[in-house]
């Protein structure tokens, strides 16, 4: 009896051993926080709880866990040369550029965030090329087709037909604080997979002029061009963010680089999934800056703190619910608003065909408007470098 309890108490020791070990390196082969988006994508969800520092300082057990769902993402597309019919080009430079056109290639990088094979990358990479080409770690080669775009977001969703592939974890964004360590993961010059480490510089970075919905983390962690749609991740591992821009006067990482919290990544993934689109709401006015002298020439009070409209859509939502220039918006749907980006990310987040209150000071009084959103037209290509 006594020995059949040894064998038994080893057997239980040898199985949670193994169970810690896969738990923490190879989640997914337990299916551990496996959920399902709101658009029924196969998911895997970090703990509500942060992961803990290394205690050796070493971060290789974050990066073996997040990198083999990293890829390389190259893309093709043909242009046609505007002169390759010219005889004097011809001429000089020989038959260069082919019948007419020329083929261009990039590089970037995307995190496989589905075992259904859905990949999370930026808009810009992937941006009206013809042949897009997928490179995991383990060697494996795909062709990736676009399942939807939000070059609001500057965001893209791929899809891959591959089976048995690694899935990253993702974090929560929202728990981020300045100075939390984490690692950018990408393929930098094409030089391969490269991971660097830093800290959470500044959280919700706007006004950059890189995207119309800007709510970047901003890290020290070195990002250069092919990092972009790369991941950011904390110290366990678990995704925080999608690599998405560098401040840069010579092309390279100074320091200070961008990413697309999860947060929204994981909204453009569902209603993309969902809707082949990302539905926003609109109302059409022009916000601006409650400045001192807006402020006198619109009669509103000094101590106002809010966004004052400065132009009005004809026929628009905002018109035809009473709203005009020279309002001053200090809540949507009971959510205060202070700046210009934070009331066109509240207007984004309205549902079209859905009353919502606004509350408005016009001049020394408070006025409800009753605003029924519109859908917000697709923007215009846009034009990265």
């Amino acid at each position: 009896m006594k020995r059949l309890w040894l064998l038994f108490s080893q057997a239980v020791t040898v199985f949670v051993a193994a169970y810690f070990v896969v738990a923490t390196l190879q989640p997914e082969w337990l299916g551990r926080g496996g959920t399902r988006s709101a658009a029924g994508v196969a998911l895997l969800q970090a703990p509500a709880t942060p992961g803990a520092q290394p205690a050796n300082g070493s971060f290789s057990a974050a990066a073996h866990r997040a990198a083999p769902a990293v890829v390389s993402i190259n893309t093709s597309k043909e242009v046609r040369s505007l002169r390759s019919n010219d005889p004097w080009f011809q001429f000089f430079f020989g038959d260069q550029g082919g019948q007419g056109s020329q083929s261009q290639v990039g590089l970037g990088s995307g995190v496989i965030v589905s075992p259904d094979g859905y990949i999370l990358t930026n808009n810009h990479v992937v941006e009206g090329a013809d042949e897009i080409e997928v490179t995991l770690t383990d060697g494996r080669r795909a062709r990736a087709r676009v399942i939807g775009t939000d070059p609001d977001t500057d965001l893209a969703i791929l899809k891959v037909a591959l089976d048995k592939l690694p899935v990253i974890v993702l974090g929560n964004s929202d728990t981020l604080d300045v100075g939390d360590r984490v690692l950018a993961i990408g393929n930098p010059f094409g030089v391969g997979q490269t991971v660097t480490s830093g800290i959470v510089s500044a959280l919700g970075r706007n006004q950059l002029g890189i995207n119309t919905f800007e709510n970047f983390i901003q890290t020290d962690a070195a990002i250069n061009p092919g990092n972009s749609g790369g991941a950011l991740v904390d110290v366990s591992g678990n995704l925080l963010g999608i690599n998405t821009a560098i401040y840069s006067r010579s092309g390279g990482s100074m320091g200070i680089g961008f990413a697309i919290p999860v947060s929204t990544a994981r909204l453009v993934l569902d209603s993309i999934v969902r809707d082949g689109k990302v539905t926003r709401g609109w109302i059409g006015v022009e916000p601006s800056v409650l400045s001192p002298e807006l402020a006198e020439a619109f009669g509103v009070k000094k101590t106002t703190r809010g966004v004052i409209v400065i132009g009005v859509a004809q026929n628009g939502p905002a018109a035809q619910a009473g709203m005009r220039p020279g309002d001053v918006v200090l809540r949507v749907d009971g959510k205060s608003v202070v700046s210009a980006p934070e009331l066109l990310s509240a207007v984004a987040a309205l549902k079209p065909g859905t009353d919502s209150v606004f509350q408005v000071q016009r001049g020394d009084r408070l006025v409800e408007l009753h605003v029924n959103p519109g859908v917000r037209p697709r923007p215009q290509r846009n034009v990265r470098r």
